[in-house]
C-alpha cells in the first residue's frame, strides 16, 4: 500500500474522525465505506460465498467494492459483547474478496468495544484476512460528542497511527499472495 493507487477502506457510520486522521497520511488512499450505502438484506444468495457465484446485484456491487481494497480498517461499535448484526452480515456476504488482505480495528462502546474486536479477529482468521495487533478502543463517553460524532481524544492518535502503519505494512507484505 505504499503506492498512491493502493486503497484502504475505513468503514462505519461513526468513523469520520478516524477517516480524517487517515487521509492526512500519504502512504495509501483511504476511502470511507458506509454499509448503509449498500442496502444488503440478510444473506440472500443461492450459493455459499466461498463459491464466488454471486447472483444478486447488491452482492456483486459489494464484492466489487471490497475487492478493490488492499486492506481494511473496520470501525465498529460493540453490542451485547459482540459486533453489530449488519456488519457481520456484510462480512458474511463475501469470501475471496477478503482473503490475503490486512485488517485493523477501531472499536467503540461504553467500555471501548474490545469484545467486538475479539469476535472480528476470529472471523478474520476464517476469511484468511491478517488482523494486525494494534487496535484502537474508543469510549462513547470521552471520544464522542453527544454519543454520535467521533472525535478521538489526542491520546488515541498514537494508537490510530500504529494501527494504520501495521495495516499498510501487512497489506504490502500480502501483495504477492493477492497477485497469485
Amino acid at each position: 500500500m505504499t503506492c498512491p493507487r493502493a486503497r484502504t477502506s475505513v468503514s462505519s457510520v461513526r468513523s469520520k474522525g478516524v477517516h480524517e486522521l487517515a487521509t492526512r497520511r500519504t502512504d495509501a488512499q483511504y476511502e470511507l465505506v458506509d454499509l448503509l450505502d449498500y442496502k444488503l438484506p440478510l444473506l440472500d444468495e443461492a450459493y455459499p460465498p466461498a463459491m464466488g457465484q454471486y447472483g444478486q446485484p447488491h452482492t456483486r456491487e459489494w464484492a466489487a467494492k471490497i475487492a478493490s481494497f488492499d486492506g481494511f480498517v473496520i470501525v465498529t461499535p460493540e453490542y451485547n459483547h459482540s459486533v453489530p448484526g449488519a456488519l457481520k452480515n456484510a462480512i458474511d456476504f463475501l469470501a475471496a474478496e477478503w482473503a490475503n488482505k490486512s485488517v485493523g480495528f477501531v472499536s467503540y462502546g461504553s467500555t471501548g468495544g474490545t469484545r467486538a474486536v475479539e469476535h472480528l479477529r476470529l472471523i478474520a482468521g476464517e476469511l484468511q484476512t491478517a488482523d494486525v495487533r494494534s487496535q484502537v478502543a474508543l469510549s462513547l463517553f470521552t471520544d464522542f460528542e453527544n454519543f454520535s460524532v467521533c472525535k478521538p481524544a489526542d491520546s488515541h492518535r498514537d494508537a490510530v497511527t500504529s494501527t494504520l502503519d501495521q495495516v499498510v505494512a501487512w497489506s504490502n507484505a500480502l501483495a504477492p499472495l493477492r497477485a497469485s
